[in-house]
């Protein structure tokens, strides 16, 4: 994880070297790495809509095979293969998420490591004079390096190669909630971050359900009056749930929960990425749905 967070610490020091501001970095970091991972959400989007179709042919097999759990997996397995689709295909994305979280907390974590490339021996040295001038407790034992940025821009010149300039709209972006708890300005990106982490939410059910209904009104037009009240006694019938929906369900609460427990224990820098990247990917699948919707209708 350690070599990516020191790939994302070259592109974000360059960045950095042309703007002068981390916060300012950091969203431009956040839209030129979405931009590189659209061909992967365009899959996944053509992939969600393309299950939310089949839920009429995985609701039949699942009435079909619901006293035979071995044989319903069976078929369901057969029709994803048939359909040219993987069944976990929507954890992927929630994987390569991980991937990127562990790898961004590394290098808000410890900046001057991997973003300013500083040698270990002169990170150890400034520890040890911050700790001599401003006592032993203005060393963070979990973020030393953000102690010594907080020292650096306070009593340093800009010029100082350990100084990162912090300051985004008057937020200190090196400040850690859970150590600066007094201070109400840490809460404001992370309760950001958790409303559009529910909007997201709310947006991507709400895409599946329409989906949904139309491929039913679609399905329901097709049909003969001679099967509807078939149909109606099949649907009062309490469904089988489609495991693989339940644990796409699952990612996607898993995400948010543990991105909001991690941003209150890291610096803000982290909660400002995922905010980007909420809202950023609010607007990518609205854009992406009405494209790929309005290419279907061609």
């Amino acid at each position: 994880m350690s070599s990516i967070s020191s790939l994302f610490g070259y592109i974000l020091n360059f960045i950095y070297e042309i703007v002068n501001n981390y916060g300012l970095a950091i969203i431009i970091f956040s839209v030129l790495l979405k931009l590189i991972l659209l061909p992967l959400s365009i899959k996944q989007q053509k992939t969600m809509q393309k299950t939310t179709k089949l839920q009429g042919k995985i609701r039949d097999i699942q009435e079909k095979y619901k006293n035979d759990q071995m044989k319903m997996n069976q078929e369901m397995m057969d029709l994803y293969k048939r359909e040219n689709l993987s069944p976990f295909s929507g954890c992927l994305t929630s994987i390569i998420q991980i991937i990127l979280l562990f790898a961004m907390f590394g290098l808000v974590r410890s900046p001057l490591t991997y973003m300013k490339k500083i040698d270990t021996n002169m990170i150890n040295n400034y520890v040890e004079e911050i700790r001599q001038e401003a006592g032993e407790d203005s060393i963070s034992r979990n973020y030393p390096q953000i102690s010594i940025l907080k020292y650096v821009n306070n009593n340093k010149t800009q010029d100082d190669p350990l100084y990162i300039n912090m300051n985004f709209f008057g937020l200190d972006l090196s400040n850690i909630p859970q150590e600066n708890w007094k201070d109400w300005t840490v809460y404001i990106i992370p309760v950001l971050y958790v409303l559009t982490t529910m909007i997201s939410m709310k947006i991507t059910t709400k895409m599946t359900q329409v989906n949904t209904k139309d491929k039913n009104i679609i399905e329901i037009k097709n049909e003969n009056n001679d099967n509807n009240e078939e149909n109606k006694d099949k649907q009062k019938e309490p469904e089988v749930p489609d495991m693989t929906a339940q644990m796409n369900k699952s990612m996607s609460w898993f995400m948010p929960i543990m991105s909001v427990s991690i941003s209150i224990i890291a610096p803000l820098g982290l909660a400002l990425y995922w905010l980007v990247n909420n809202i950023l990917m609010i607007a990518e699948r609205l854009i992406l749905n009405k494209i790929l919707k309005s290419g279907e209708e061609d």
